[in-house]
């Protein structure tokens, strides 16, 4: 550099622009026209000139409110005193190859000559960018930029990738990221509850960007599935666009979502126009929910009732004021700012030069007659992202200008020097930027670039006269210290469908409690089927993926919703069959007892004497207590009647046999004496032995019930086998051989006392009682047969029914058998209770 005075530019770029010179100075690049013609991307030394249409009224608004933060940080004397700011703007016209030509000229100036230091060094043109205003410019800009460390404030790129600090060192935005845009989508979903819906994204690196991540965190959130996921074609194929609103028909998804530029949109509701496809809830992307080109009378039949994620809203004192004062006279050099001069010729369709004085422009034009909605700052939205854009770089210069010599942040605690000023170390100081806007937002980057996060959330008004509002129903935000924060305010939403209420959107009902979720093979998880619980288990909430099991002692309730109380059962004294059981037990008690007493106040009669009436007193005393047990069986379980039951039981009733088998004995050697030299045996049966054997007979079963209660002792149990919705309180018997031996001896003595007693059925008249005992022991016999597979059959309480129904109706059978023809013959033929009577017979009988 040293052989020339100066430095001079290889190229110059013919690209529309507006300039204020200044001592330091900021470019901007802004979206002024739609569309621009420019096959050439390469850099000939032939000038090349895009053709630029469709001037954009809004996008020329964005670059003067660029231009007013910048003369009003200017006029605060607070604020960089003694520098003046200045700016180049320029449109790149949605081209990436025009705004990546305008960024080169802003980073290397836009002059072909400008003087610097001998030695080639100075301050650059420009030292910080506002802008692009979409992302995949925003990308390929950045990349560039990033090798030389200029700082680049995006007020309008929200792709996710930009987040990389690594790829994008000096990258900075005013707009939250998609990566915060999807969420605050994925919060909308569950606070209305759709959980099946439709997204549609651009073919660019913002849309495709949003579709990868919008897939990934809605699984991970667990809050809903896409029913489709389409590309909107970038070129607005037609035959593409008409497939595209076909899967939408199709689909049963209610609620769509589109994150896309507002150019894919307009083709789109062309075919959705077409197809008349109604009846779908939009959800829209902060890139087209402001966009006054889509709120047509053609397109707000369908889209009424839009719920959209929209850049927050800010208040921007002056600038309506600032717009007013807009003129082409004012500019000194109008071909250096052809911005405003195309402004003027589209708001006014003049021309200036032109030939006919009609279509000539005079500058003077009553500048309020433009379009209203360039003058109307009452929802300045990507406006307040720039205001707050060039705030902040005016903030991190003015932090680098305070810096005290021998304290500042770089080598050797250096500060930086404004006329050698390096982009890096206003990166820095970018980075470490905090202050707040007059509306009250706090603006400070974390170590991404990313701002703190806010959105409004918008809804989409129709009025019938045509007029469309776009209002305010709640925000989404992030702050340090609470995260995330959704607000709705549901009553202010206007919805398109009936009775006011926000649609469903599910592919599957929700599974109401008493049901589990099946998933469908194949389908997305949101596609299942309600399966109600099994018996003994339960749902209480939506959507449960697995039914309950009960705890133990409950059950499920026919509505398979709680765990009710199982019932319980056991043979008790309130329910009938209980009450039946107790009645007879006692009676048969009362019978007994009865007898008892007859026999002791006739014990003199011959009937009572006959073959001993001591063993006639025991086996009542017996009887009796065979119906007594019985009633050990009734009335729930516990330890010491299950211990004594069976006890009690086997004890009475081979007390009972013994005396039974030991006066069929005596009748049988009685007989056997009156034989010749039969009178010895009778020595073995006397009083004290008959007592004798009933004792040792009955001690045998003492035994047995000792050992098996101290060795496996019966106890009580719930049982839950027999059935499911009750628990049986029931008595387990501890040891099936213990209570085998225990049935097993009162058989072995009911079986000896039938053989002997039917072997003595002939005897003589006198000893006719082995017929009365052979019949009884039969009955007895056949009760205990049968009581055994009744008793292994029968279920829960009706097991110790059976057992009860067994004792009772043997010890009836005894005691009608034995001792009613005797109390017949006491109470009702007396003259048949004498010994002649008796003998009478016994002389017949020989």
């Amino acid at each position: 550099c040293s052989a020339f005075p100066s430095c001079r530019m290889q190229e110059q770029f013919n690209l529309s622009g507006m300039h204020r010179a200044g001592d330091v100075v900021l470019g901007g690049l802004f979206q002024i026209h739609f569309f621009s013609v420019f096959p050439d991307l390469s850099f000939t030394s032939k000038p090349q000139h895009p053709s630029c249409h469709g001037f954009d009224v809004l996008g020329f608004r964005q670059a003067q409110t660029m231009a007013f933060a910048i003369d009003e940080i200017n006029r605060n004397s607070h604020l960089l005193p003694n520098v003046t700011l200045g700016y180049s703007l320029y449109d790149n016209c949605i081209k990436l190859a025009i705004g990546f030509r305008a960024a080169l000229s802003l980073i290397s100036g836009e002059e072909e000559q400008f003087i610097l230091t001998d030695d080639c060094k100075g301050s650059p043109p420009v030292i910080g960018i506002v802008g692009d205003s979409s992302s995949t410019p925003s990308i390929a800009i950045s990349t560039v930029l990033g090798l030389y460390r200029v700082p680049m404030v995006s007020y309008f790129a929200t792709c996710s990738c930009l987040t990389n600090r690594q790829r994008f060192p000096s990258f900075f935005r005013t707009i939250p990221s998609d990566a915060f845009q999807v969420q605050a989508m994925i919060q909308i979903l569950k606070h209305f509850r759709w959980t099946w819906v439709g997204l549609l994204v651009s073919d660019d690196d913002y849309g495709l960007h949003v579709g990868r991540s919008f897939q990934s965190d809605l699984v991970q959130s667990g809050e809903g599935c896409l029913a489709y996921l389409e590309v909107l074609p970038w070129d607005g194929d037609p035959v593409e666009i008409r497939r595209i609103v076909n899967v939408i028909k199709k689909s049963t998804a209610r609620v769509l979502m589109v994150f896309a530029h507002k150019f894919h949109v307009i083709s789109l509701m062309n075919e959705v126009v077409r197809q008349n496809v109604t009846g779908l809830q939009w959800l829209a992307s902060e890139a087209w929910t402001g966009a006054a080109e889509i709120q047509t009378p053609q397109f707000m039949p369908y889209l009424r009732g839009t719920l959209g994620i929209a850049i927050r809203r800010g208040e921007i004192t002056g600038l309506r004021d600032f717009l007013l004062q807009i003129r082409p006279e004012q500019i000194s050099n109008i071909t250096r700012n052809n911005m405003v001069q195309q402004f003027w010729e589209y708001s006014f369709q003049c021309k200036f030069g032109g030939s006919n004085s009609s279509e000539a422009c005079r500058g003077d034009e009553d500048i309020e007659r433009v379009d209203p909605e360039f003058l109307d700052v009452s929802n300045l939205r990507p406006e307040y992202n720039i205001y707050k854009a060039v705030y902040a770089l005016a903030y991190a210069l003015d932090d680098l200008l305070r810096c005290e010599p021998g304290r500042g942040p770089f080598s050797e605690h250096s500060c930086a020097d404004i006329h050698r000023l390096k982009p890096w170390q206003l990166v820095h100081y970018l980075q470490h930027v905090n202050f707040s806007t007059t509306f009250g937002d706090q603006v400070s980057f974390d170590q991404n670039g990313d701002v703190l996060p806010i959105y409004d959330i918008v809804n989409w008004l129709w009025f019938p006269d045509g007029r469309v509002k776009v209002q305010n129903v709640g925000e989404v935000k992030r702050t340090l210290l609470r995260g995330d924060e959704v607000t709705l305010h549901g009553d202010k939403i206007f919805w398109s469908f009936e009775y006011n209420k926000p649609p469903q959107s599910v592919c599957s009902q929700s599974c109401p409690p008493r049901t589990r979720v099946s998933r469908r093979k194949g389908q997305p998880v949101c596609c299942f089927d309600c399966l109600t619980c099994s018996e003994g288990k339960f749902s209480n909430k939506t959507n449960s993926m697995e039914c309950t099991s009960c705890p133990e002692d409950f059950w499920s309730s026919s509505q398979r919703d709680h765990c009710v109380p199982k019932k319980t059962e056991f043979l008790s004294y309130h329910d009938p069959l209980g009450i039946c059981l107790t009645v007879a037990s006692l009676l048969g008690t009362v019978i007994s007892a009865v007898v008892l007493g007859i026999f002791i106040h006739h014990r003199s009669t011959p009937v009572v004497r006959a073959n001993n009436s001591e063993l006639s007193f025991l086996l009542l005393v017996s009887i009796k207590l065979c119906f007594l047990c019985s009633l050990l069986f009734i009335g729930r379980p516990r330890l010491w009647t299950c211990q004594l039951r069976h006890a009690a039981f086997g004890i009475s009733f081979v007390l009972c046999v013994s005396c039974i088998l030991v006066k069929t004995m005596v009748v049988l050697a009685v007989f056997s004496a009156s034989k010749p030299g039969g009178v010895a045996i009778l020595k073995w049966f006397g009083a004290v032995q008959q007592r004798m054997t009933a004792t040792i007979l009955t001690f045998i079963q003492v035994a047995i019930c000792i050992l098996w209660i101290l060795l496996a002792s019966p106890f009580p149990r719930k049982n839950t086998q027999y059935s499911n919705e009750k628990i049986v309180y029931e008595c387990a018997i501890g040891s099936t051989v213990g209570f085998s031996l225990l049935l097993s001896y009162i058989g072995f003595l009911a079986i000896l006392s039938c053989l002997i007693a039917f072997y003595s059925r002939n005897l003589p008249d006198s000893f006719n009682e082995a017929k009365l005992i052979a019949f009884s022991m039969l009955i007895f016999s056949a009760v205990w047969v049968v009581f055994v597979p009744a008793y292994i059959s029968s279920p829960g309480k009706y097991a110790d029914a059976v057992e009860v129904f067994a004792i009772l109706a043997s010890s009836f059978g005894l005691l009608v058998t034995l001792f009613g023809p005797k109390c017949y013959i006491i109470l009702l033929r007396p003259e048949r209770n004498t010994k002649k009577a008796i003998m009478g017979r016994e002389k017949k009988q020989r």
